[in-house]
Formats: structure tokens, sequence, C-alpha cells
């Protein structure tokens, strides 16, 4: 019978290392079948009976199952086996961001992943769609099995249980999540017309949430065209190099600027080329580092100025306020660990006993066709389907009677 110490872990995460440094621990895998390879060719190696491997931005985590302990020859053998092309190198100071955990601390970590108190963001909910994500992949691919199945859909619950009994999901703290909900609190028109200047990373995230928001009019300026075309492409608008930007006379309500210039690209010359006499109030949203929207322009004209220094100040206020909730989600993540061990060791239970059912229908057929047919046959048949019933009522109490007895003995 399995045993809660089976569940272990290995992983690296912000918490280890530095984010700049945990790409080279992520499986190297051009395709999927490639990933699935790998992962059974680790599995094997390591001789696991089941394997969940989950790669995020900021955390390598491989979730298995083994009777095996983790001593330093294990680790040392984990190492070689998953990261071969490293291992020529310095392989003490690369195998020592890698964290191991056993059992109920298995469990735990697990947890504390799923329910985002482990995360580089606390409470941001992402981590539980790429963690199921990657169960749903390595099950699909027959790595994982039924500790594993158990431990995820636990996690599940745990996860959810946290975010509603605490706070700690609430107050955004993503800078471009809070910049949208400013933007929104100006009770923007649908149809207002939208200048996006920057197709890079940030301003694609911020696309997203316009297209979420159902906004209908873009127009996207970069110097790749490009990317502002892919970018305008998703937005169902229009794109321009960012030389014409200058020349631009279709007006705008809302423009939102991001790019890599190291001093103002938005001048005060340039926006009121951009206005060409329009006296509306609009909303800027300056999401450069430094600015990209010279300051002038907030006290010579009407507008909303959102800018990054003080959407960082209300990402640390909110941030401080989540993670002041992880008391409350530590003690009831404390709770729940309790609870998965009473129902781990039920489940074991079941596993143990599961042929118990076949054998004990197996010895009815037996008796009623075999050890005592020649009695049987000789009865009328309300008679025989009296017997019957009797056997099945006998069959189910059997089942039941030792599933009942064993569970209760295993969790006292």
């Amino acid at each position: 019978m399995d045993t809660l110490s089976s569940y272990k872990v290995l992983t690296i995460t912000h918490k280890h290392t530095q984010l700049k440094e945990i790409g080279q621990y992520v499986l190297d895998a051009a395709t999927p079948d490639a990933l699935k390879a790998r992962l059974e060719a680790i599995k094997q190696a390591l001789g696991l009976q089941e394997l969940l491997y989950l790669a995020t931005c900021n955390r390598v985590m491989f979730f298995f199952v083994t009777p095996a302990r983790i001593t330093p020859k294990f680790r040392s053998q984990f190492f070689e086996t998953v990261y071969p092309q490293l291992s020529n190198q310095n392989s003490k100071d690369l195998e020592e961001p890698i964290h191991a955990y056993a059992g109920e601390e298995a469990i735990r970590h697990l947890f504390t992943v799923s329910g985002s108190i482990d995360s580089l963001v606390v409470g941001e909910r992402e981590i539980l769609r790429q963690l199921r994500d990657a169960y749903s992949q390595c099950s699909e691919w027959k790595l994982t099995g039924d500790s594993i199945r158990l431990a995820m859909r636990y996690s599940v619950e745990v996860a959810k249980r946290i975010y509603s009994r605490t706070r700690i999901g609430e107050k955004p703290v993503s800078i471009v999540s809070l910049a949208i909900r400013k933007l929104l609190s100006k009770n923007v028109a649908k149809d207002a017309r939208f200048l996006l200047v920057g197709a890079g990373q940030t301003n694609s995230l911020v696309a997203k949430f316009l297209k979420k928001y159902s906004f209908q009019n873009f127009t996207v300026f970069n110097r790749s065209i490009q990317r502002a075309e892919s970018l305008a492409a998703f937005l169902e608008g229009d794109a321009l190099p960012l030389t014409e930007l200058n020349g631009y006379s279709h007006g705008f309500d809302v423009l939102i600027v991001c790019t890599g210039a190291t001093e103002p690209l938005v001048t005060t010359e340039l926006y009121k080329k951009l206005l060409d006499k329009d006296g509306e109030h609009k909303v800027v949203i300056d999401l450069g580092i430094p600015n990209n929207v010279d300051k002038a322009i907030v006290e010579d004209h009407d507008v909303t100025y959102i800018e990054i220094e003080g959407l960082k100040e209300m990402a640390r206020a909110n941030l401080a306020f989540r993670e002041q909730e992880v008391t409350k989600a530590a003690v009831l993540l404390e709770e729940e660990i309790e609870l998965f061990k009473t129902i781990f060791k039920e489940r074991q239970v079941e596993r143990a006993l599961r042929d118990v059912p076949t054998q004990i229908k197996a010895i009815k057929n037996h008796a009623l066709s075999n050890v005592f047919q020649k009695e049987f046959d000789t009865l009328d048949q309300t008679s025989q389907e009296l017997v019957e019933r009797m056997m099945e009522y006998m069959e189910r109490r059997c089942i039941a009677i030792p599933l009942q007895v064993a569970k209760a003995k295993l969790i006292d």
C-alpha cells in the first residue's frame, strides 16, 4: 500500500534563484511529442511511478510518486538525467537552486502553488490554470496515475477555498490591470478612438484587456510595422509605422504609450498635432519607463494622465494587502492538508480492497453453480429467487463491512 511519503517534489522557483536563470531548467523540447518523449525517458530512468511536469516563467516543478528517498545520490541522478546539457558545467552550483520536498511537505508545496501563496505575485490565479493544464497534458500522456490524480483534484479544491474564504485575490497588482481599471472608471465609450503607440509585450497585454471589455476602434503605431500589423489584426484595427504618428490627423479619445524610448516620445508639440484643435477631455496612459509622454501635457490640456509610477505605488499597496491575507490562507491550508491525509488513507484502503467485490461475487456464483447446485436445483422458482436475493444481500454486506472496518482502523 502506498503511503503519503511516496509524494515527492523537486523544484526551482523565483525564491531559489534569479528569474533570468530559471529558463535553463525548462526542458528543451521543440514539440509536444518531443516533450512527451523526454518526460517518459525521465520517468523510466529514475524509476518513477507517476510524474507531473510544470514550467512557467518563474518556476519549474517536477511532482512525482516514488518510494525512493530524495538522497544526495538521487538528486545527482535526477540532475544528470533531466539536465545532461548542464551536468558538464559546474553541477554543484546548478543543483543548488533545486529544492526537494517529500510526503506531507510535498503536498503542502503543491497546495501553496495551486493557491498562489507561493507565487511571484501572491494571489494571481494564472498559476492554477497553468497547473491544471500541465496535469491535463501529463495525464493524457499517461505519465500520471491515481495518486497524482487525487492530489491534483484536491489541490484545485484547496485553491478554490483559499480564494473564497480569504481576500488573497482581491485588489489587482498588475500594472496593466490597474491601468485598465482606471480607464474603465472614466466610463469611456465602447467606440472611443484608441491610439496605441508601441506593440511590445506590455501593449499586447493591454490589447487583451481592451478586447475583453469590447472596445472597438484602434490604431496601432510601432517602429516595426510587422508587429503593429500583428497587434492591429488581433484588435481588428489599423496599423501604421511610428514615423507616421507626427502626421496623424484622425483624432483620438484614449492614447496608450509604451515604447523603449529613453525620453518623451509624445512631446507637447506632437500632442497638439494629434489633438488637431479638439478640446474634448482625453485619457493618456503612459506605461513607458522612463515616461514616454511629456508631463507638461497634463498642465496644459484637459487630460486624465495615468502613468506607471502612480500605478506602481498602488500595486505595492495592493500587494501588501494580499500578503496580509497569506496568514489566513496558511491556516486554512494546514486544515486542508489534514483533510487530505484522511482522504489519501481512505483511497489507499479502497485500492487495497478493490478486488474484494470481484472475489466475493465469484464465491457466490461458485456456491450456486457448483457447491450447492444439486440442492439449489431441487427448489421451486420462488425459493430459488429468495435464495438469490439473500445471497445478493450477503454479497453487498460482505463488500461493505471490510471497507468500513479497514477505513476506521487505518484512520484511527
